[in-house]
């Protein structure tokens, strides 16, 4: 029997709650008799350095509470499940429509097999007044088609304030002799292994239809057609969970990006982005999706969350994996650090890339709370015990909504289930590691990770 979609919702809801509730009584955040309390005076068992330090160990857990609670209101107060999209207009009345990929050019043919999916995906949903554009700082010879456009960024190209990478390439398009766009025209930002599918292109086509905000981004899930490395995915489905919660509740209900966004299935129209540019110099240049958010925010443009997925792979290896959360953190501390960004517009980017970097601080809780107890306020052991259920349930939903219990079969979907959970401790080291690493090591780097299976095929 086939479940509608609030019947998912609330099944999913129910299943939260259950998984909250039962980590607040094992965990000691809900104190049902007296083994539940700490009988110890820490003051005196370990002295007054030890105690303090262990204090505020404990207390750092709640840097993350802002987007744990954004999480928890977005899985909840919206339909996790919503029903396909639809239509709210003829396409044949949707503005222009530019889908724009940016690549350095190292895997031409997965750029090719995937323009020519994308374009047909937009022609398959009745999309006819749209281009796919590449823009590439190598030439990858693409077939000549009206619909495709492919763009190499000279060698020789500089921006006026020097910035690098995929910031230098965006910008490059945004030129006056580059530019072939109006400004009422609209652009979808794809990275180059991204695929469109006909659910996304009806939420961009509502979106734009309807035009009541210059900037808007979906769902990317992980765990579609052939998985190159289950370890990696499963880790990822974090980050779908953290699109269904987070990411959309900013979106929907506020309309900011007040933790900023990602760097692929990114909508906008083309005046506002030619206004707030890509042109931000080498702090911008890291993490550029994170530092024009920041900015289109400050300068009072306003976003929302489009419905519909788009599919993306995670890294191949655990090195890839590692590099890639490395860079994320040292980008998203220059964006937060840069004075061009006011206070008030990066504030929760900045408590939430604080408790990243204090992980490593953080996570020896999971030691020092058996070794050495210390009596909290019951409601700190409360919140910390909804934080912890919070983090280790976006694994679980992330894998439901990512892999399909039918594709998959009932045995194979609850392992690919408790294989999310099981890899929560992998995740947690990488992390870690890529916070010392990214901490110690060079900033303005940019690395970019495998993203053709056919070049590990054959090597």
């Amino acid at each position: 029997m086939m479940l509608n979609s609030t019947a998912k919702h609330l099944l999913h809801c129910t299943l939260l709650f259950t998984v909250i509730v039962t980590f607040e009584v094992f965990s000691g955040g809900i104190k049902i008799d007296e083994n539940s309390f700490t009988i110890v005076d820490p003051w005196t068992e370990y002295g007054q350095l030890a105690t303090v330090l262990l204090y505020l160990l404990r207390f750092l857990t709640l840097l993350t509470l802002p987007q744990v609670l954004f999480n928890f209101c977005g899985l909840v107060f919206y339909n996790a499940f919503p029903e396909k999209v639809v239509l709210k207009g003829s396409p044949l009345l949707a503005p222009f429509i530019c889908i724009r990929v940016v690549t350095r050019g190292d895997f031409p043919d997965l750029v090719k097999t995937n323009v020519l999916r994308n374009m047909n995906t937009c022609l398959d949903t009745g999309l006819e007044n749209f281009l796919v554009e590449v823009v590439t700082d190598k030439a990858v010879h693409l077939a000549q088609h009206r619909r495709i456009r492919e763009i190499v960024v000279p060698k020789e190209y500089k921006t006026r304030t020097g910035a690098l990478f995929k910031s230098r390439a965006l910008q490059y398009c945004l030129e006056d002799s580059v530019n072939v766009l109006n400004d009422s025209d609209w652009i979808v930002h794809l990275d180059e292994e991204t695929l469109l599918t006909e659910n996304s292109v009806r939420g961009i086509i509502n979106f734009v239809l309807d035009g009541k905000h210059p900037f808007g981004q979906g769902l990317i899930t992980y765990a579609n057609e052939n998985v190159v490395n289950w370890l990696t995915t499963l880790a990822d489905s974090f980050r779908v969970s953290d699109d269904m919660g987070k990411l959309r509740l900013q979106f929907k209900l506020f309309h900011k990006p007040l933790f900023s966004w990602k760097g692929s299935y990114v909508v906008t129209q083309v005046g506002a982005e030619r206004s707030v540019s890509f042109d931000n110099g080498i702090d911008g240049s890291v993490a550029e999706d994170c530092f024009f958010a920041m900015r289109a925010f400050s300068q009072g443009y306003t976003f929302n969350f489009i419905e519909g997925e788009m599919y993306e792979k995670s890294p191949f290896t655990l090195l890839d994996f590692l590099q890639q959360r490395k860079r994320w953190l040292q980008g998203i501390l220059l964006v937060v650090h840069s004075k061009m960004i006011p206070f008030k517009h990066k504030l929760l980017l900045g408590i939430s890339v604080y408790s990243w970097v204090t992980m490593p601080l953080s996570t020896s809780n999971i030691i020092f709370a058996g070794l050495y107890p210390i009596p909290c306020p019951n409601l700190v052991d409360f919140i910390c015990a909804f934080i912890a259920a919070i983090n280790i349930y976006m694994y679980v939903f992330g894998v439901i909504k990512s892999f399909s219990l039918y594709r998959f079969g009932l045995l194979k979907f609850l392992a690919c289930v408790l294989g999310a959970v099981c890899t929560i401790p992998v995740n947690v080291v990488i992390e870690n590691v890529a916070v010392i690493w990214g901490l110690v090591g060079k900033k303005h780097k940019f690395y970019v990770v495998q993203k053709d299976m056919r070049a590990l095929e054959t090597v």
